[in-house]
């Protein structure tokens, strides 16, 4: 059991998000998720109606761009995981949002940092072949200031002290089930991922070093 590490959690909310809060409750993890509303009514639209009465869940109200819900987020926490993503029509997040973590880690002696993005980031180090960098190219071109947004991120990353891992991803499957996968630093050569595996890799990072400060793409192996 992990009840005694308490786990930040960003996009728990969210579509992905909800299969890495349940993994980890799983785990046995004790989890601090920020969210931004949560329904009246407890209905069904909430995806932890179940979870959110688990004595390990501790829910934070607020936005990731609030550097003061961020603080307290992160208070107790030993490690971050974020699958918060863009909401349309909404104030870019990714890098505000990565700033203020950093932040909070560096006053609350946090050191490991889990987050993901989109295949389109570049990295210095990589290798994209001709279908990888297409699907760059399109996210560049069709929207340009998420893209940007998710660029500065990385390079806020490369100019902290913490030890982060950035996992990118190609198209997300809603699934409970798990396929084989693969994770390369240099290209995507998979086209899909599923949400059971991205949850496992990303709890895994909190204690596998094999991609501190790197940026690996995950995959299924078709």
């Amino acid at each position: 059991m992990n009840i005694n590490k308490k786990i930040a959690v960003l996009g728990g909310g969210g579509r992905t998000g909800k299969y890495l809060v349940n993994h980890l409750l799983n785990k046995g993890y004790s989890l601090k998720i920020l969210l931004r509303n949560i329904p009246e009514n407890g209905g069904n639209s909430d995806p932890f109606t179940l979870n959110l009465q688990n004595p390990l869940v501790e829910i934070v109200r607020g936005d990731a761009t609030d550097p003061a819900v961020i603080q307290t987020l992160l208070t107790d926490c030993s490690a971050v995981l974020s699958t918060i993503g863009q909401r349309p029509g909404e104030p870019l997040v990714a890098s505000t949002a990565t700033e203020n973590i950093i932040h909070a880690m560096y006053k609350h002696n946090a050191r490991r940092y889990v987050l993901v993005a989109g295949v389109n980031v570049d990295t210095p180090f990589d290798k994209k072949s001709k279908s990888t960098k297409a699907a760059t190219e399109w996210m560049k071109n069709s929207f340009p200031a998420i893209h940007e947004d998710r660029a500065k991120a990385y390079e806020i990353l490369m100019e902290s002290e913490t030890d982060w891992t950035l996992v990118r991803l190609p198209m997300i499957e809603y699934t409970s089930e798990s396929f084989s996968t693969e994770a390369n630093t240099e290209d995507c050569e998979g086209q899909k991922i599923g949400t059971a595996d991205i949850a496992f890799f990303l709890e895994k990072q909190l204690s596998d070093r094999t991609y501190i400060r790197q940026a690996p793409f995950l995959y299924n192996v078709e």
